[in-house]
């Protein structure tokens, strides 16, 4: 699929020209415009933001409680992934849901760790399991959920705590499914979001 996300113009009170770019996201029955980020290799991607949205949060968190598979319990990656994951949660009246950390807090005595290099992360990153939430995964069937999966590299990560606390994955949810990952035969999502190609008449969606 090729075509050009054609740029808004807008002027400021003295007549000086901005250029505004979105990408028109359609989901769940509702639209959403996100913003275009622009790569160091001339890439671009459009920024997906939902922690905050209620709205598409509960109606994508309903429409991905469908698709969980039996799960016994639900593991996301703070933080965007936490409000649907615990909308998922709601959906299928679990009493809790697990929150692999970017960072050891203080109350935590013993943990599991592994790292991660995604998309919007500059350099490798940490991330940290509770020993108490790893006994809680132990012998479930557990359902990762994350807003977006593009690389997979956030995703492998949970997968590899998963595993190591003795947990069945038996569910890989996201609301949106970033360029190649569209193409990936064991997650579930809602819709595809493209990448993009900055050019002179706007962003050409790359995949």
């Amino acid at each position: 699929m090729r075509g050009y996300i054609v740029p808004l113009h807008f002027f400021t009170a003295e007549g000086e020209e901005i250029m505004d770019c979105y990408y028109d996201l359609k989901v769940c029955g509702l639209s959403r415009k996100l913003p275009f980020v622009d790569m160091a290799d001339g890439t671009a991607y459009a920024s997906f933001v939902v922690i905050s949205d209620t709205e598409l949060i509960e109606k994508a968190g309903e429409a991905l409680a469908r698709k969980a598979n039996g799960a016994d319990i639900v593991l996301t990656i703070e933080a965007k992934g936490i409000a649907l994951a615990y909308e998922i949660s709601r959906q299928l009246h679990m009493k809790e849901f697990v929150v692999v950390r970017k960072s050891v807090k203080p109350y935590v005595k013993a943990y599991l760790k592994d790292s991660v290099h995604s998309i919007t992360t500059e350099g490798e990153q940490q991330i940290f399991l509770d020993e108490a939430d790893a006994d809680r995964l132990k012998g479930k069937r557990v359902a990762i959920v994350d807003d977006v999966i593009s690389k997979g590299e956030s995703l492998a990560a949970a997968e590899r705590l998963v595993v190591a606390a003795g947990g069945e994955i038996c569910a890989k949810l996201a609301i949106l499914a970033e360029g190649g990952a569209a193409a990936r035969d064991d997650i579930t999502y809602l819709e595809k979001l493209p990448l993009f190609r900055k050019g002179g008449a706007g962003y050409e969606i790359l995949a």
